[in-house]
């Protein structure tokens, strides 16, 4: 069977490139072995600003736009809201944390990332502010299960979903490319941290890191806003909140341990002491996490027709949309891939003269 593309892997990364290039009317087949996803564990949380300095995100304000408007795209579709904004309540946690924010707050490239610092004098019900906090806007969270549900309904009604496990040494080469009944183009690795082990995409430099989260019932009156007090809270509903997440580089697996339960339960006392809760899900993914933090893409440099799209670790919500729209241009087009998400940039290392 001739298709376009064969994508390998239904997680965030490879839906939305689908999605992207069956809009441009390329023919696409999705394989994917069914099995729940960093994609479908993640949060989805959407930050601009971030870390202890309150730095701004490289790029986005190309890749905030992209991100809104793709997922607005597939709302209006499926008919369903994927994506919510909400505001954020930065919680400062010392007063170094509260300069860093006042000198972003008088830099003009943050005005629309930042709002107000509240001083530590007022406070929020349930909530445990003493050195203040602020409001960062455009702040938000995908459901990136249902979104994923939704594109694999869309892809077995279209007949380019298959269910399958995918053995990298099934692909043939010669005369021409070939997997199993398939003859693509192109084939697309997007198997998040997977792709560490893959016999193509090996020496890339992954650093994929295992992160938990935790879904909780409680009965306190949270304000409507996503908080960052070093962890994140996520408010679901009015009595359900979601939390996290834990940053593992050394168990490498999906199991779910006390130990990040216990953390992360901790933590959250620690700034709202008095909020009764109970545990309804605890979940593990593996990010697919990169050396210098961002995304690889791009062409086997032996092998053209083999193709990269990965390396998203935690911004995936964030970046695939926008980065999709670029590596489709390349695949259709011949479009120049940025340089600091092309895998060129690791050829030399590995692949002298």
């Amino acid at each position: 069977m001739p298709v376009d593309f064969l994508i390998i892997g239904q997680g965030l990364a490879g839906s939305l490139l689908a999605w992207e290039l069956i809009q441009r009317g390329c023919k696409v087949v999705i394989i994917d072995n069914g099995r729940e996803n960093a994609s479908e564990v993640a949060a989805g949380l959407i930050n601009p600003v971030t870390g202890l300095r309150f730095v701004k995100s490289d790029d986005i304000d190309d890749l905030l736009p992209a991100a809104k408007q793709y997922y607005s795209k597939l709302s209006a579709f499926f008919q369903q809201s994927f994506y919510t904004e909400k505001p954020m309540l930065r919680i400062f946690r010392s007063e170094a944390e509260s300069k860093h924010a006042q000198k972003r707050l008088n830099d003009p490239k943050y005005k629309n990332y930042l709002g107000a610092i509240t001083a530590s004098g007022n406070t929020i019900p349930f909530l445990e502010t003493p050195f203040g906090f602020i409001e960062q806007k455009q702040t938000g969270y995908l459901l990136t299960r249902p979104v994923l549900g939704c594109l694999r309904e869309f892809f077995i009604a279209k007949g380019c979903y298959r269910l399958a496990e995918f053995d990298d040494r099934d692909i043939q080469l010669e005369p021409s490319l070939r997997w199993r009944d398939i003859s693509p183009r192109r084939i697309i690795f997007c198997t998040g941290h997977h792709a560490s082990r893959s016999r193509w995409f090996s020496w890339l430099p992954f650093r994929p890191a295992k992160g938990e989260i935790l879904t909780l019932a409680h009965a306190g009156e949270l304000p409507d806003n996503i908080l960052n007090y070093g962890n994140w809270l996520i408010p679901l509903t009015d009595r359900q909140i979601r939390i996290g997440a834990t940053f593992d580089r050394d168990s490498l697996n999906t199991d779910t341990t006390d130990t990040a339960r216990d953390y992360l339960l901790t933590t959250l006392k620690q700034i709202a002491p008095a909020l009764e809760t109970t545990l309804i899900n605890q979940q593990a993914g593996i990010r697919p996490c990169t050396q210098d933090r961002s995304p690889f893409i791009g062409y086997h440099p032996h092998h053209p027709q083999i193709a990269v799209f990965n390396g998203f670790g935690a911004k995936g919500s964030l970046q695939i949309p926008w980065y999709g729209q670029r590596f489709a241009d390349s695949l259709l087009n011949s479009a120049p891939l940025p340089p600091s998400c092309n895998i060129q940039r690791h050829h030399d290392t590995h692949f002298p003269g």
